[in-house]
């Protein structure tokens, strides 16, 4: 991973945001090749999801055809919107502060294991996982207790590493930067929406808050895409958008962040075949990341136990995927599929809506009335086929583009051992990103600078440019551009060399099979179009 972050940093993808003020904890800027591979991952979304969806056939695996239209809401929406959904009373994490050194912990990702010495028993802490974190906790242990590292086979070990949430007495806890013990306040919720105001006072009656999610301006829009188009139920609205979290302990580069990009689905369906719609955008969203490059062995598709789920789900399950962050055997969530039921659409007709029993009802306040009321607005849908009116169930498929760059760039990143130009094996570290994905698509390279060559290899590459993103280098040996290339993820390389200035003919080069073919220059743009989709023969 340290390796990974070093690249992203020495080759443009990833910056610290502020860096050169200290940087700014939980937010990332993109540098000029990040910026074209997460714009790569959501064109990809977009197309598949919306751009080249046929409303005509049924896809494999689905109940029936569908429609598919997208919209962009605010970031910043009336202050109703998230009392009504939720999240001005519910959008918290537990939290817990250190007295001693005045940072703060997310409760939940806290961990730690139980130790006694010399009748004396503590539960130590960390924010480390794995490994590193049964490291940490042994060294500070060690640290408390006076002893050193020879000696630490005198520490009586009482549990394996457990969650802090599984502490009651904090009095015996040695936080993880603490030197003292009991230390950590009692954990209190956290609101995770950023709050700002509205006109030219800051007073309460101007609050709004940023954004925590892109799913309810498309709620919200459900009455003006049904009046505005020929859309009938079933039928998804598609959004990208950035979306703020204030994230008490951002982590792990760019996987916990505050700001971050969403892609999401709001799926409208009949009450009745929303279970059987459920399972089919469960399946299409996890294999679309394997068809993109990232492995099966190390992707899975985790159902949520009764005990996850949301208040207003019928059933949820996240695209997992082992980063190399993580401990061995543990997954981070790429993508969660909601079944939410009539929830959304309810609570912005009547109000914010609550759990009893098996059934979701209107949260009353103390004076009887609705705490939070709804709009007002009917948002159900009229068949006009059945002539029945019902409030549509939703499927939510909700992606993270950040995630996503992420869990690429982990997949891609390799090193192995390829010959240089006198045949001799040397390390080469290459990003085997998907052709869809790669920020460049090819390089062209002229293979001297002398006997017109860079003149033809500029020809090539401003035939390329309209169609792809493409590079130019006529600098070094050859040898080293290749190896230039393979390290930012760039799929294909065309050479031009002195058997191009008899036959018209240059060499394409395969960044992970290291393959090299030749083909005429006037058919560069479609071989490297047809290669990039997956419809070009590699000949021979």
């Amino acid at each position: 991973m340290d390796a990974l972050v070093a690249l992203c940093k020495r080759r443009g993808f990833l910056f610290q945001s502020s860096e050169i003020y200290g940087g700014l904890n939980g937010f990332w800027d993109y540098g000029p090749l990040g910026v074209e591979l997460k714009r790569n991952i959501r064109e990809a979304w977009w197309y598949d999801n919306v751009t080249s969806h046929n409303e005509l056939v049924v896809p494999p695996g689905a109940p029936s055809a569908f429609q598919m239209v997208g919209i962009d809401s605010t970031i910043i929406m009336h202050p109703q919107v998230w009392k009504c959904s939720g999240h001005y009373d519910l959008f918290h994490d537990y939290m817990v502060d250190c007295r001693e050194t005045k940072k703060r912990y997310r409760y939940d990702q806290v961990q730690g294991r139980w130790v006694e010495y010399n009748g004396q028993r503590i539960f130590v802490a960390t924010e480390a996982v794995g490994e590193e974190a049964v490291a940490d906790v042994e060294h500070k242990a060690l640290r408390f207790f006076n002893l050193r590292t020879k000696e630490a086979d005198r520490l009586v070990w009482h549990s394996p590493l457990v969650s802090l949430t599984t502490v009651e007495d904090f009095s015996q806890v040695l936080a993880p930067d603490a030197k003292t013990l009991g230390t950590l306040t009692p954990p209190r919720e956290f609101n995770l929406m950023f709050k700002t105001y509205v006109g030219a006072l800051s007073g309460e009656e101007n609050v709004a808050f940023l954004r925590p999610e892109t799913a309810q301006g498309i709620f919200v829009n459900f009455k003006n895409v049904l009046d505005s188009t020929r859309v009938k139920i079933p039928f998804g609205i598609a959004q990208m958008g950035k979306s703020f979290r204030n994230e008490i302990t951002p982590r792990y580069f760019t996987f916990r962040s505050r700001e971050f990009e969403q892609m999401e689905i709001e799926f409208f369906c009949r009450p009745e075949t929303s279970r059987a719609w459920y399972e089919y955008w469960r399946q299409r969203r996890f294999n679309w990341y394997i068809s993109l490059g990232l492995a099966s062995e190390r992707l899975r598709l985790r159902d949520h136990s009764p005990d996850e789920l949301s208040h207003y789900s019928c059933g949820t399950a996240d695209v997992e995927y082992a980063f190399p962050f993580l401990a061995p055997g543990d997954f981070g969530e790429l993508e969660g599929i909601a079944h939410r039921g009539d929830f959304d659409l309810r609570s912005h007709m009547e109000g914010k809506l609550i759990r009893k029993g098996n059934e979701l009802v209107l949260e009353l306040g103390p004076d009887g009335q609705p705490k939070y009321r709804g709009s007002g607005k009917d948002l159900t849908y009229f068949d006009e086929e059945t002539r029945e009116r019902f409030i549509p169930h939703v499927i939510e498929p909700s992606a993270g583009a950040d995630r996503a760059a992420l869990a690429f760039l982990c997949e891609a990143y390799a090193e192995d051992m390829v010959p240089d130009e006198k045949g001799v094996p040397t390390k080469r570290v290459v990003l085997r990103l998907h052709p869809r994905l790669a920020p460049i698509k090819v390089a062209v390279f002229p293979l001297v600078k002398k006997d017109g060559m860079p003149e033809i290899a500029q020809r090539i590459y401003a035939d390329l440019k309209p169609h792809f993103n493409c590079f130019y280098d006529e600098k070094g040996a050859v040898g080293r551009r290749y190896r230039r290339q393979d390290e930012i993820g760039t799929p294909y390389c065309i050479t031009v060399d002195s058997q191009t200035l008899q036959d018209d003919t240059v060499t394409v080069r395969d960044r992970d099979t290291l393959r090299q073919w030749r083909i005429k220059v006037d058919d560069c743009v479609e071989v490297i179009r047809g290669l990039i989709r997956g419809t070009y023969t590699v000949p021979g």
